[in-house]
């Protein structure tokens, strides 16, 4: 009985939905790591929910093993982010493997620009999030 309940917590969190992206939040999600023969492909899913649009969004990724050693630094470069629209992004990490990544520390924002944001502002409504084991955050 014991590993029944265990194994239903398992699905129930599995499963569990991203939150919602509320206004004045700006939402990242990790939605997805995929092998390829490069490297490992990153998917992001960004929401930007700000009240105005993103000319240029950049961040500063820490990439972390599954033993939690420091694997990498990578500056990934989001382009503009449209204001109440979702945007897919997805990033080549050449000679790195999927399964080595057992965490994603955003390091920092190093653009965040528009007619009111800041890299500090843009960092304040910050709403990361993951579909993927492994684990992504501030």
């Amino acid at each position: 009985m014991k590993h029944l309940l265990a194994l239903a917590t398992l699905l129930f969190v599995s499963v569990a939905p991203v939150a919602a992206i509320e206004a004045g939040q700006f939402g990242l999600e990790l939605n997805a790591l995929q092998q390829s023969e490069a490297g490992c492909r990153i998917t992001f899913l960004a929401e930007n929910r700000l009240g105005s649009e993103i000319g240029k969004a950049s961040f500063e990724l820490a990439l972390f093993g599954v033993e939690g050693g420091i694997e990498r630094l990578v500056a990934l470069d989001f382009g503009a982010l449209p204001e109440g629209k979702s945007r897919v992004v997805q990033f080549e990490l050449k000679q790195l493997g999927c399964a080595d990544i057992g965490r994603i520390l955003i390091n920092d924002i190093t653009a965040c620009e528009g007619s009111t944001l800041t890299p500090t502002a843009c960092l304040a409504a910050l709403v990361p999030s993951t579909r993927t084991t492994a684990s992504f955050g501030i």
